[in-house]
């Protein structure tokens, strides 16, 4: 039986999407069979990154019980999508979608849900369906002050908190710092991902930055974060990752103390 992870940000711009379109890809690198689903109802972009536009069945298809999900499903890459319609049916119970996708966790060993920007009933459903959540921000006060409010949220409801994707980090002094950020929301943050404009060149190519540059910083860190979630060791390469394990970073550690709690 496979399992969901719903990938959470309550406020727009922090790359959410690109963030889930990464980690899938680096987790089917990593040899495991993946189901990325658009759950951001109203507005929804999932196929837009990966050239998917306008299918004809669509998991908004699915919650109007006009098909199954196994019809909607889409592969891309060494991947699969179940995507939403641009212009879908807005009066839906979106509720439906943690029954809807259940029966979808036998066929795949990791399905990740790319949900609303938004404190509505679409991220609601997310969570819903969600075994555990991975939380999207970016290092600055306003994006943290949403942040809390997911992760009270999810605690609310007992979900389990992965940590967070500390996404668009420029290094800089005005940047709000790992420590402070894990001491205001007290969560481990995950993955550190360096501002990077190949991401927005995969983009444009309508490709996973994990496949369009695969050896840039922000690749080797999906890539490293989607090990930890499969209890795989990353093999990292290169002189800076030589001096990473001398004097690991925060979140380096942080996966390290998740895979030894959940897979050792």
């Amino acid at each position: 039986m496979g399992k969901t992870i719903g990938v959470l940000s309550l406020k727009g711009g922090v790359g959410k999407t690109s963030s889930v379109v990464a980690l899938g890809s680096a987790l089917a690198t990593l040899g495991k069979k993946v189901l990325l689903v658009d759950a951001n109802f109203s507005a929804p972009n999932l196929g837009l990154h990966l050239n998917v536009v306008d299918p004809e069945i669509t998991l908004h298809s699915v919650l109007e019980n006009k098909a199954n999900p196994s019809e909607a499903i889409q592969t891309v890459l060494n991947f699969d999508i179940l995507p939403a319609s641009i212009f879908g049916n807005p009066n839906l119970n979106y509720l439906k979608l943690r029954d809807k996708i259940k029966s979808l966790k036998r066929s795949y060993d990791i399905i990740l849900l790319d949900s609303s920007p938004s404190l509505n009933e679409e991220t609601l459903a997310a969570m819903n369906a969600s075994d555990e959540i991975l939380v999207v921000t970016t290092p600055d006060h306003s994006t943290l002050s949403t942040t809390l409010k997911s992760i009270k949220l999810a605690k609310e409801k007992g979900i389990p908190i992965i940590g967070l994707i500390l996404n668009k980090v420029h290094e800089k002094s005005f940047e709000i710092s790992i420590d402070d950020i894990e001491d205001t929301i007290e969560i481990p943050v995950m993955a550190s991902i360096p501002h990077d404009l190949d991401i927005l060149r995969a983009l444009a190519e309508f490709v996973p930055s994990t496949v369009y540059k695969p050896n840039s910083r922000s690749s080797e860190e999906y890539h490293k974060l989607a090990a930890t979630l499969i209890g795989q060791k990353y093999n990292s390469k290169g002189l800076r990752n030589f001096f990473r394990k001398i004097k690991p970073k925060r979140h380096e550690l942080n996966r390290t103390i998740y895979y030894q709690r959940i897979f050792k």
